[in-house]
């Protein structure tokens, strides 16, 4: 069973950078609701309470119970507007209203597994190269998962796992295969690992009995020389 997520606001009628800057050092962020046919409305939410939530990557894709003047609705986190130089500090949200009979577009992670057991790993040397992190999918909110499983056990060297290959729970449909055949991109392949260049240094040459008899025979003369 999934987690449930809740979120309360207030709503706000000081808008404005100035106004924002001011939430924000009473530790309020400011947010946005729209969709749904009806009126955008300006809130703020508590900025403790919706850091607690960011840290868990499901929050991301869940319906989110939010609580507004003593009623609850369901949401979307649609977006986030972080500090340029300080990408934990959150500055802005939008969250977008849900209605159970409405599709509705996500972007939710990829989770790989069974990596380390892959035929082309475990038994070929190969090597896994990922080409995508997530996926766009579209859905109704009441089948809407919190990420796709990427299976890799059975794929070997040389083959790669596309869109067209996901098992996606019933009611999910990817959207770029909604577009056609020629959409179908390759997730993730398993291939032949590099070669790793290793530089010796050059050995250096070994030292002859000749030689050193050739440097004796040059030191005598020297001497013969001196006297």
């Amino acid at each position: 069973m999934s987690k449930q997520y809740t979120l309360d606001a207030e709503m706000r009628d000081d808008l404005g950078k100035g106004a924002s800057r001011r939430l924000r050092r009473e530790n309020k962020i400011p947010a946005v609701l729209y969709g749904a046919g009806r009126p955008a409305w300006s809130l703020t939410l508590n900025e403790f309470q919706l850091a607690r939530n960011l840290q868990d990557e499901a929050f991301y894709a869940a319906i989110i119970e939010l609580t507004l003047e003593g009623k609850q609705q369901k949401v979307f986190l649609r977006d986030l507007q972080r500090h340029p130089a300080q990408d934990v500090k959150i500055l802005h949200v939008d969250l977008q209203r849900v209605r159970d009979d409405v599709e509705m577009t996500v972007v939710l992670p990829l989770h790989y597994t069974n990596e380390d057991i892959s035929h082309g790993v475990k038994m070929e040397g190969g090597q896994i190269m990922h080409n995508a992190v997530d996926i766009e999918i579209t859905c109704l909110p009441g089948v809407l998962p919190q990420f796709i499983e990427v299976d890799m056990t059975d794929v070997k060297l040389g083959e790669s796992v596309h869109l067209s290959s996901l098992k996606l729970p019933e009611g999910v449909v990817s959207t770029q295969l909604s577009f056609g055949e020629d959409h179908d991109q390759a997730i993730a392949s398993i291939i032949t690992p590099k070669a790793e260049k290793v530089e010796d240094a050059a050995p250096e040459a070994p030292v002859t009995e000749s030689d050193k008899g050739g440097d004796a025979e040059g030191d005598d003369a020297k001497e013969g020389e001196a006297e």
